[in-house]
């Protein structure tokens, strides 16, 4: 996918564009800003040569938790992460270039922008990979006392309007669990194409169910299970539900909204299930859910 970024002249134009944004705003430093560059190795890529998106998602996750402290001036933790399209592949031997700071803060919780993007070293080409959105809490003091945030003070132009449109996405957020619900509840159900029951697949083949035990090193700076492993383990099981229909590799092109309800701490067991939803021409949804069991014999956490 690279090459065919690098031929396309009106990507390239976008990309000199994009760099002039950024040279036009150099003077100005945001303070919560984080940067992080990531040479992709072996380990980190799949069977195809290219970077894992688990792996990715936990640079961005990692990037973004660090530019939202920077801020708070206190532990933080992923609340959730809004829908996410990748662009493109990232190969062995490319450069991750993830830069993160803080649109805007409210009470508790805060808005961080991550952008990902793309650097072959040999062709000095750069191009967009995925821009993401994730919302970060404080957690409670030792007393117990919620952590009130400072506010985001915008200097740029561009960090101005992301300030503004940082509002709207938070009540879009606060919403998109109620419009589920309703959809579900009240919604008409699609009946399935009866004429292609012949090269049909039962979604129960499609199931996946995964264990998983977390240990010290799946754990983050404050004891708990680090979000971004969560999403790994989350994009492995979807993973392999996708290719029990397609039987093939299937590229995975985006995330919806992802939820954190609750934490979870090392010595928990996680139970991650997953199912395709529907199939459409070219694509599928798979659902995926994360269930943490603290002991034997009690309730799991959503």
């Amino acid at each position: 996918m690279s090459s065919r970024v690098s031929g396309d002249p009106e990507k390239e134009k976008e990309e000199e564009e994009e760099e002039d944004d950024e040279e036009e705003e150099e003077g100005s430093v945001n303070p919560t800003e984080v940067k992080m560059s990531q040479i992709v190795m072996p380990g980190h890529s799949n069977h195809r040569q290219e970077l894992s998106v688990g792996q990715l998602l936990k640079w961005i996750d990692s990037s973004a938790c660090l530019s939202a402290e920077r801020h708070a001036g206190c532990p933080c933790i992923t609340a959730s992460m809004d829908d996410i399209h990748f662009e493109h592949t990232i190969s062995v031997g490319q450069v991750v270039n993830i830069k993160a700071k803080v649109n805007r803060a409210f009470n508790t919780s805060m808005e961080v922008d991550v952008q990902v993007s793309c650097e072959d070293l040999f062709s000095d080409r750069h191009w967009r990979v995925c821009h993401a959105f994730a919302t970060f809490v404080t957690q409670r003091s030792n007393t117990g006392k919620k952590v009130i945030l400072k506010p985001v003070v915008p200097h740029t132009e561009k960090e101005q309007v992301e300030y503004s449109v940082a509002a709207e996405r938070r009540r879009v957020r606060m919403l998109h669990d109620d419009i589920i619900k309703d959809l579900l509840s009240h919604g008409s159900v699609l009946q399935a194409d009866n004429t292609a029951v012949g090269h049909a697949v039962a979604a129960e083949k499609t199931k996946v169910e995964s264990v998983e035990l977390v240990l010290p090193p799946h754990a983050n700076h404050q004891v708990n299970t680090f979000g971004g492993q969560i999403m790994a383990w989350m994009v492995n099981v979807a993973t392999i539900a996708a290719s029990r229909l397609c039987r093939a590799h299937p590229t995975l092109r985006s995330i919806d909204m992802l939820t954190f309800r609750g934490p979870s701490q090392v010595g928990d067991r996680l139970l991650l299930r997953a199912i395709v939803n529907n199939a459409f021409k070219n694509s599928m949804e798979v659902g995926v859910r994360a269930e943490a069991y603290h002991e034997a014999g009690a309730q799991p956490t959503h």
